[in-house]
């Protein structure tokens, strides 16, 4: 089976584009809210391409990102020096390192936050990689502090399609994208495979870049029940990035943890 990392590095040209024409930034509000309330450092999981990570320390936010993909960190370092030279104080509230959120590399207590948005943990392909990474997300955040976790609802639901066209539009530099993808259920192990193809036309000149993602969706009810057993007692539930209560229809599912 291969690893919930494959793809992401071919996938990191192409990121900041796709999620410009769906989720955009409304989920960016929310988690500033949640950061400035733990009044400590924050630690984000997967932190791409810095979408998140980067208005966070506009805010004034003292923040580290991890990722295990050198790809989407170039693209989030080439932001972070861009924020460098405008906003040279907000720039040292960041730091952005290379590695597994299954073992993390921080010290015991070290974070008052740890967010893991839009869906990252469902990255997590086997049940010992998600329970290796909610006991280093226990380990490093201080008693007390709060683990803030996004899934993406219903993975498992999507239908199957093969060679859809999702998106077509312009990029920087005149370039033509279009997204064809195809999705492939796995109910015995429970993943829901979309494999990709980014085609770039310019001019007369097309080149394809094919990539597979994989994901892993745990219920609300059974995340509770694993951030229960690796030490958390769980805050809020919510459905919306206002703060509205969560049900089994709503579009966005949030858990907010304590570490006890």
């Amino acid at each position: 089976m291969s690893e919930g990392w494959h793809g992401w590095d071919e996938y990191a040209p192409f990121y900041d584009w796709e999620n410009a024409q769906t989720l955009g930034r409304r989920d960016v509000p929310f988690w500033t809210r949640v950061a400035k309330q733990a009044r400590g450092p924050v630690l984000e999981l997967g932190c791409g391409t810095g979408r998140i990570s980067l208005p966070l320390a506009r805010a004034g936010i003292r923040l580290v990102g991890i990722d295990r993909s050198s790809a989407m960190l170039a693209q989030a370092l080439r932001r972070a020096e861009r924020l460098r030279k405008t906003q040279p104080t907000r720039r040292r509230r960041l730091s952005l390192i290379r590695g597994d959120i299954r073992d993390l590399p921080f010290e015991d207590g070290a974070f008052r936050l740890v967010m893991a948005p839009y869906g990252i943990l469902q990255s997590l392909l086997r049940e010992k990689d998600l329970k290796a990474t909610l006991d280093a997300v226990s380990r490093v955040l201080k008693p007390g502090g709060t683990f803030g976790l996004e899934l993406v609802p219903d993975v498992p639901h999507w239908r199957e399609y093969t060679d859809k066209i999702q998106m077509r539009g312009k990029a920087a530099g005149g370039a033509h994208l279009t997204l064809v993808e195809s999705v492939r259920q796995d109910p015995r192990k429970k993943l829901t495979i979309f494999e990709q193809e980014y085609q770039v036309r310019k001019g007369r000149e097309v080149t394809r870049h094919p990539f597979k993602l994989t994901f892993r969706t745990v219920p609300i009810a059974g995340m509770t029940r694993r951030l229960e057993r690796a030490g958390f007692v769980i805050r809020s539930v919510l459905g919306d990035y206002r703060g509205g209560p969560w049900d089994p229809r709503a579009d966005v599912w949030i858990i907010l943890a304590e570490k006890v």
